[in-house]
């Protein structure tokens, strides 16, 4: 089995050398060269790169940064499914396989009042910068990520 990161560097090497318009084209290139990948995981992977739509004259193109571009917070907000607290630390629980793709976004994001995070499998382990921090943090991240109290 390939490693994500493999997987993403094929994709952005393919995205940087050929015209591909859909997802089912990139599997294609991908299955050229012996990856598989199933949809939702190329969905991650290209959220993960933030890879975007470019229109161009006669259709559009998937494109991504040679450095990977920086992720957004709105295509991760489907990988999101609670954010809880503890009042001292913040917990974003996510898809499978799916958290340092949302730990990355959040990163990206510079949210006030997060000192850092931790990302595990489907777990996000997110440090509120002052010790008191959690709830008012919890509250921030359920508005951005567009969850509500669970």
């Amino acid at each position: 089995m390939m490693s994500a990161d493999a997987r993403r560097d094929a994709i952005r090497e393919i995205l940087n050398r050929h015209p591909v318009a859909t997802q089912e084209g990139l599997r294609r290139h991908l299955a050229a060269r012996g990856i598989r990948a199933a949809q939702a995981t190329l969905s991650r992977d290209m959220a993960a790169l933030g890879v975007q739509r470019q229109k161009r004259p006669g259709g559009g193109r998937y494109i991504v940064d040679s450095d990977g571009g920086t992720l957004p917070i709105e295509p991760v907000r489907r990988l999101v499914d609670s954010v809880q607290t503890n009042g001292a630390l913040v917990v974003v629980r996510t898809k499978a396989s799916a958290a340092s793709t949302v730990a990355r976004a959040l990163d990206e994001a510079h949210v006030k009042g997060v000192l850092g995070t931790l990302a595990g499998d489907d777990t996000i382990f997110v440090a509120p910068s002052s010790a008191r921090g959690g709830q008012a943090l919890a509250r921030a991240l359920r508005r951005l990520l567009g969850k509500s109290p669970s």
